[in-house]
C-alpha cells in the first residue's frame, strides 16, 4: 500500500510541476502584450510623485498649487497637493514624517502621497487601482491545468478498477461454488498481492472440499465394513454353542471396534491439521540424540532381518523446529518403508545453509512417478503388501501437512537404495504457520 500511495504522490507531484510550468510558458507567450499595456496605462505611483516632487523644486511655494492643477490637466494625471494638516491616520502620518511614501485606499482608487522636502504640504497621486479579474486565457490554462491533474489521476486509477472488477468477478464465481478462482490480473498491477492471496486461498478452500468429500468416501467404506462384520459377529454369538465359539465371536467384535477407534483417532488426528489451527510449539532440539532414539524406537517394532541406519549430522544440535509434529512425521515415514522395505531403510539429517534436510531411503520396491504427487494425498493407498490391510492413507497426508506447517516440503523420488527416497526440507529460520 506505501509503494502504491508513494507512485500516485510522485505521478501527481510530476504532473503538477509539468503542467505549471507549461502554464507560465504559454503565460509569457501570450501575455506579454497585456502585461506592457497595463504598464503603461499605469505607471508607478512612486516614480510619478519623484518625477513631479523634483518639478516643484523649481518653483516658488505660492505658485506651487497652481503649477500641480496645470500639470494635472496637461498629463491628464490625477494630481493634488494637500497640507499636511489634512492628512489623517498615525501610520501614515508617520510615514510622510520620515519623508517615505504612504499609501491610502477608498472608494476603490489608491492615493499615494509623498511629503515635499522643503515644503509643509504633501503631494498626492491618486489612481485607479487595477483590475484583479482573470482574462480568458487565465481561465482556459487554469482549467487545462487541472483537467491534467484529473487526466493523469484517472490514468492511473483507471487500471486499478479494471482489476478490482475483475477480481469482484472471480469472487463471485468462485462463491457461485464454482470452486476455481481464474481472476486475470497481471503481475505489475496495484491488486496483484491481493489477487495471490484470494488465489492461495482459493486453493486452500478447493483443497479443505475434495479432502472433506474423500473424508466422507473413506468413511463410509472404513466404518461401514468393521459394522457389518460386528452385526455379522453378534448375529453369530446368539446362536452359539459353546462359550469357547462365544468368546471367539467376542475377540471379533473387540478387534473391530479397536480398528474403528483406530480409523477414528486417525480421521481426527487429521482433521485437525487441516482446520489449520495448530500453533507450533517451536524450539531448539539436538538432533544428534532425538533421531537415533527415535529410529531405535521404531527398530524395535520392525522385522529381525530389516536393517535401519540413522546418520545425523554432528553439529545438529540446535535444530528449530515442533519436536513432537516431526516425530509424528519421522514415525509415519518410517513406519511406511518398514512395510515395503526388503532389507534396509536409511535415515540421514543434514544442515544446510538456509534449511534442514531429512531423508528416509529403503531398498523397496518404490512409488512409480505417476504417483508419486498422488501418494501425499489424504485417503490415498496404492496397494496393499500381502493382501493386508496397511493403514487408512492418512500417515503421509498428515506428513505432508505438518511439514507445510514448518513452512517446508516434502518429496518422494527414486532411492540410490532402489527403493523410496522421502525427501523433507524445512528453513533454517521459524516459518509463519499458515
Amino acid at each position: 500500500m506505501a509503494r502504491h500511495f508513494l507512485q500516485l504522490y510522485l505521478l501527481i507531484v510530476a504532473t503538477l510541476a509539468i503542467a505549471s510550468w507549461g502554464q507560465e510558458r504559454l503565460v509569457q507567450m501570450y501575455g506579454s502584450q497585456s502585461a506592457s499595456e497595463v504598464v503603461a496605462n499605469n505607471p508607478s505611483p512612486v516614480a510619478v510623485l519623484a518625477l513631479v516632487e523634483e518639478q516643484l523644486r523649481n518653483v516658488q511655494r505660492g505658485a506651487r498649487q497652481q503649477f500641480v492643477a496645470q500639470l494635472a490637466r496637461q498629463t491628464h494625471v490625477d494630481l493634488e497637493l494637500f497640507d499636511a494638516r489634512d492628512i489623517a491616520g498615525r501610520d501614515t502620518l508617520a510615514r510622510l514624517e520620515r519623508g517615505e511614501p504612504a499609501l491610502m485606499n477608498a472608494d476603490g482608487r489608491a492615493w499615494m502621497l509623498k511629503r515635499l522636502g522643503d515644503d509643509d504640504r504633501v503631494l498626492a497621486f491618486r489612481y485607479a487601482v487595477p483590475d484583479t479579474q482573470r482574462g480568458l486565457l487565465e481561465w482556459v490554462l487554469a482549467l487545462l491545468f487541472y483537467a491534467a491533474i484529473a487526466l493523469v489521476i484517472m490514468a492511473w486509477l483507471w487500471p486499478l478498477t479494471r482489476d478490482l472488477r475483475r477480481l469482484e468477478q472471480a469472487t463471485m464465481n468462485f462463491g457461485n461454488r464454482n470452486w476455481t478462482f481464474d481472476a486475470d490480473i497481471k503481475p505489475g498491477s496495484q491488486v496483484r498481492p491481493l489477487a495471490e492471496a484470494f488465489r492461495r486461498m482459493a486453493a486452500r478452500i478447493d483443497s479443505l472440499i475434495g479432502s472433506h468429500k474423500d473424508m466422507s468416501h473413506a468413511m463410509s467404506h472404513e466404518i461401514k465394513t468393521p459394522l457389518t462384520r460386528m452385526r455379522f459377529e453378534i448375529e453369530m454369538a446368539r446362536t452359539a454353542s459353546s462359550p469357547d465359539k462365544l468368546a471367539e465371536h467376542m475377540n471379533n467384535i473387540n478387534t473391530d471396534i479397536a480398528e474403528l477407534n483406530s480409523f477414528v483417532t486417525a480421521t481426527l488426528d487429521y482433521a485437525i491439521l487441516e482446520r489449520a489451527e495448530v500453533a507450533l510449539n517451536v524450539a531448539e532440539h539436538d538432533f544428534t540424540v532425538i533421531l537415533p532414539a527415535l529410529t531405535e524406537s521404531v527398530r524395535r517394532s520392525a522385522p529381525p532381518d530389516l536393517s535401519i541406519r540413522c546418520e545425523v549430522q554432528s553439529n545438529a544440535t540446535r535444530v528449530r523446529c515442533d519436536a513432537h509434529l516431526l516425530e509424528t512425521v519421522l514415525r509415519n515415514l518410517l513406519y511406511n518403508a518398514i512395510r515395503y522395505a526388503r532389507t534396509q531403510i536409511r535415515v540421514t539429517f543434514v544442515i544446510y545453509p538456509n534449511d534442514y534436510s531429512l531423508h528416509i531411503d529403503d531398498d523397496g520396491p518404490g512409488i512409480p512417478e505417476a504417483d508419486r504427487e498422488r501418494v501425499f494425498g489424504s485417503f490415498v493407498q496404492l496397494g496393499e503388501r500381502k493382501g493386508e490391510k496397511v493403514g487408512y492413507g492418512l500417515g503421509l497426508a498428515i506428513v505432508k501437512r505438518i511439514v507445510e506447517w514448518h513452512g517446508g516440503t516434502v518429496q518422494v523420488r527414486k532411492s540410490d537404495l532402489g527403493g523410496a527416497r522421502f525427501s523433507i526440507r524445512w528453513p533454517v529460520r521459524r516459518a509463519s504457520p499458515g
